[in-house]
């Protein structure tokens, strides 16, 4: 535990309230099993996934949609996914949103800036482990990084623009490093995200191990010239259990300011839709407790979306950009 925790109370309630959701969610799934035994079930439920992710032999996940027509313009509002029941089939949409300061990004993307004012075809790399390669989402088209991509071209129409999906299931820190030749720096990106942390809070690796290995990887990165913006772990029970997971969450922030990247706090947002918006885990967290849904994943990227498009078009005079380039006008509700 690192020296300067003032109190355990926060994780100990964060803690009680997991608990609670896992014996409400397994008197809900008895109940529905009950049911299922009198009346026939007529649809396909999801394949399940398990807590920990699968081994590294899993293949890696595809490129991300290619570069192609845009989708047509969506909303904020997406609809929740769950375990089908008549119950969530009524249930109205729900609205994407999070607070300004915990989608924004400190630091000018001046590498996406410059690519995207001359025109350039502009290379994203998604890199991580199951909660990029999509863990949790009913198909490729509704991981993060494809629905990233989708959201981008929207954001900047006539633009030739690819997220590569370069998750891996069930790695950690030194995995996904052993992989930036082949699938980071191969690709020659102009924009890293890279996911990182909760694989080893879920198998209680070394904090100051982790710290070494998250300093050596971010200047291995920033070495390729590319913009990096880090994603930290995200809010879910399985996760929120685990005592460290504060203090990997205080040291992923403390690595982003150090080495002057970028951090996109996928945590502190997923706590914000749980406890400030009061968004159950049902809403936008798998039936494993662990990974994110089709729900939490297209929120994810439309906040993410609306933070790179804005430290892109930041007005810097440093970065030689033309004044001329903005982004399309955000979202309604989008930060």
């Amino acid at each position: 535990m690192s020296p300067n925790k003032q109190t355990k109370f926060p994780c100990l309630k964060r803690a009680a309230v997991a608990t609670a959701f896992f014996a409400l969610h397994s008197v809900a799934l008895h109940t529905a099993a009950l049911a299922q035994m009198q009346t026939p079930a007529h649809f396909v439920a999801p394949q399940a996934v398990t807590p920990v992710a699968a081994p590294a032999a899993t293949p890696a996940a595809v490129p991300a949609v290619a570069a192609s027509a845009a989708r047509p313009a969506t909303s904020n509002v997406l609809r929740a996914a769950t375990v089908p029941t008549l119950a969530a089939a009524a249930a109205p949409p729900v609205a994407c949103n999070a607070p300004a300061a915990l989608t924004h990004l400190d630091r000018p993307l001046l590498h996406t800036m410059r690519r995207l004012a001359n025109g350039a075809p502009l290379t994203v790399v998604a890199i991580g482990s199951s909660s990029t390669a999509g863990a949790g989402a009913s198909s490729a088209a509704a991981t993060y990084p494809s629905q990233l991509a989708a959201d981008l071209r929207e954001r900047f129409p006539g633009h030739d623009i690819t997220v590569l999906n370069r998750g891996v299931n069930g790695e950690e820190t030194d995995n996904m490093m052993a992989r930036f030749a082949k699938d980071v720096v191969a690709e020659k990106p102009q924009l890293v995200i890279w996911q990182v942390g909760t694989n080893s809070v879920l198998r209680d690796r070394s904090l100051e191990q982790h710290a070494e290995l998250l300093h050596d990887g971010i200047a291995q990165l920033k070495a390729i010239n590319a913009d990096v913006v880090l994603m930290d772990l995200q809010y879910s029970p399985a996760v929120i259990t685990k005592s460290e997971t504060d203090d990997m969450v205080d040291q992923i922030a403390l690595a982003a300011k150090t080495d002057n990247v970028d951090l996109f706090e996928r945590f502190a947002i997923m706590r914000n839709w749980s406890e400030v918006q009061h968004l159950s885990f049902d809403t936008f967290v798998a039936p494993d407790h662990l990974h994110m849904n089709d729900w939490g994943y297209g929120c994810v990227a439309k906040l993410l979306s609306g933070a790179i498009a804005e430290a892109a078009t930041r007005p810097i005079t440093s970065a030689a950009v033309p004044p001329a380039l903005t982004a399309a006008p955000a979202k309604p509700g989008l930060q």
